[in-house]
């Protein structure tokens, strides 16, 4: 395929991915603030303890392969082909093609399953060194990951299910299904665990409960579009080699950053008790806009890159990506000013009850503050990452993620001795800002994205809206308000009031800098 170039598209194709990632971007944020809840609930029933920590460890690994494997190496490779497929080939074709990808991935996913699950104290040990081998610490975390392991099984099912949707342009019902997660987690947590002799059980079977329920939920949209075929093996069907193919280099492009996280639990098992903990609080409210916006945006705009280049259609191409990494920053530089300002009350307000500690605040709102330096590189990522996988090109996001991950391993050792568990959250923004540019520069270098005029406007708004917006969160933290002091509804008031005043001026900034609807469109 030729170079690309940016000639203009009708608006109307612009506003129509605007709306479907603003779709996405309300059910993504339905689901992250229920998700919120249901931290600062196990926060409250499990604190920041050793047992907290070992069901943190045995929670990260099936979902570390999951961001990996399904929403990740798979997700990327599996939705351009099913849209080449959808492009070019038959219905029939298209529903083969489900068939053997269903079977086969089904196969793989249950003797990983099995493998994980026999072999779950030897796991524990690879991902989580610190613990020590036979420690009450250690046999606990395997206990929890033989049951929530099988999670990984029904989730990348539901993956896959999810990618058949969007690429159908479905996209509400994947973003939806997230919600089942944290609302039986919760009632995992609020209901079963305060009254458990091992609150940390009860909670492991609501992740075990919850994959389930998500695959069940979205099986009947399949039906409606008459894609669920009965699975079957294929491993030489054309389609899934062509997946096989582009998944494993894939698994060192877009995944990086899991793999980066990964790396942070194990070398946090070596920190003292709570660093894992820490890290995954601020972890979660460091994931909100990332899910919210950035996953949004991506998942519009794959399917939508895809059938771009099946179908030689190069300026849609361009003038999509543009449009997404143009959206993207308008969002991501005020949520990066935000978690940083406001890292502490964040904290504070979502998780400081029941077993959390003033400590515990403190520590993870620090690691907050280092993950926001690299909020917006890690936002670019999930932007730039399928300007490759769209084109089904998997080497140069390999050569690219292998750069980014053995810099975050060696920044890692750099900075975890002198700073702790905040050391290892910078290591992890530091190489997402390399990742981000190495990906940027190779689209750019290939043609596939080129600065237009709109950019000047872009970052003269950028500039003066946030510099609004750091006066007005500055403005705020001169009242010095000792948060871990107040009651919750008082610092849900507080909170309230300077989040909504901040995306005012915000917002009222951008406008008067020049943030019009022109912006949000194809140039």
């Amino acid at each position: 395929m030729s170079k690309l170039n940016s000639t203009a598209k009708k608006p109307s194709k612009s506003l129509s991915l605007l709306r479907s990632g603003m779709l996405v971007s309300i059910c993504t944020f339905l689901s992250r603030i229920l998700g919120l809840a249901r931290d600062a609930a196990l926060a409250s029933v499990l604190g920041a303890s050793g047992s907290a920590d070992a069901f943190f460890v045995a929670f990260k690994i099936p979902n570390f392969f999951r961001r990996l494997f399904a929403e990740g190496a798979f997700a990327q490779a599996f939705v351009p082909v099913l849209s080449d497929y959808r492009v070019n080939q038959t219905k029939a074709e298209v529903r083969a093609l489900v068939a053997a990808v269903t079977g086969s991935l089904t196969l793989v996913l249950l003797l990983v399953t099995v493998i994980f699950m026999v072999g779950a104290p030897w796991v524990v040990y690879v991902f989580a060194p610190g613990f020590t081998a036979g420690s009450e610490q250690s046999i606990l975390t395997a206990e929890l990951l033989t049951i929530t392991f099988p999670y990984l099984l029904f989730i990348s099912l539901t993956a896959l299910a999810g990618g058949i949707l969007n690429a159908h342009g479905e996209y509400a019902v994947p973003a939806i299904t997230p919600i089942f997660l944290n609302i039986s987690l919760l009632v995992a947590t609020l209901c079963f665990a305060r009254s458990a002799v091992q609150a940390e059980t009860a909670v492991a079977w609501g992740v075990f409960a919850a994959g389930l329920i998500q695959l069940l939920f979205q099986i009947p949209f399949l039906g409606r579009l008459k894609l669920l075929p009965m699975p079957r093996l294929g491993f030489r069907h054309p389609g899934v080699k062509r997946i096989l193919l582009l998944m494993g280099p894939a698994l060192f492009g877009v995944s990086v950053s899991q793999i980066n996280l990964l790396l942070d639990t194990v070398l946090a098992s070596f920190l003292q008790t709570g660093s894992i903990t820490w890290l995954y609080l601020s972890d979660r409210l460091y994931e909100l806009p990332l899910g919210i916006f950035a996953i949004a945006i991506s998942t519009v705009i794959l399917p939508s890159l895809s059938r771009s280049f099946a179908g030689g259609d190069g300026s849609r191409f361009s003038v999509t990506l543009d449009w997404g990494l143009r959206l993207l920053l308008l969002i991501a530089v005020p949520s990066a000013i935000a978690l940083f300002m406001l890292a502490e009350p964040l904290i504070a307000t979502i998780f400081y009850r029941g077993e959390l500690t003033v400590t515990d605040v403190t520590n993870a709102a620090l690691s907050l503050q280092a993950y926001s330096l690299g909020l917006i590189f890690m936002m670019l990522i999930k932007v730039l990452a399928p300007g490759y996988y769209a084109r089904q090109d998997t080497r140069t996001p390999v050569r690219i993620g292998i750069i980014a991950m053995v810099s975050n391993m060696v920044l890692n050792l750099i900075l975890v001795w002198p700073f702790g568990h905040v050391g290892l959250a910078l290591a992890t923004s530091l190489s997402a800002c390399l990742n981000a540019f190495l990906l940027w520069r190779g689209l750019h270098k290939q043609g596939y994205h080129s600065f237009t005029s709109e950019w000047k406007k872009l970052v003269r708004i950028l500039v003066r809206a946030s510099a609004a917006l750091v006066i007005c969160l500055w403005a705020f933290s001169q009242l010095e308000l000792v948060w871990t002091q107040m009651g919750d509804a008082q610092r849900v008031g507080y909170i309230l009031l300077i989040v909504l005043a901040g995306v005012a001026v915000y917002g009222i900034s951008a406008f008067a800098a020049g943030l019009r609807a022109s912006i949000l469109k194809h140039s």
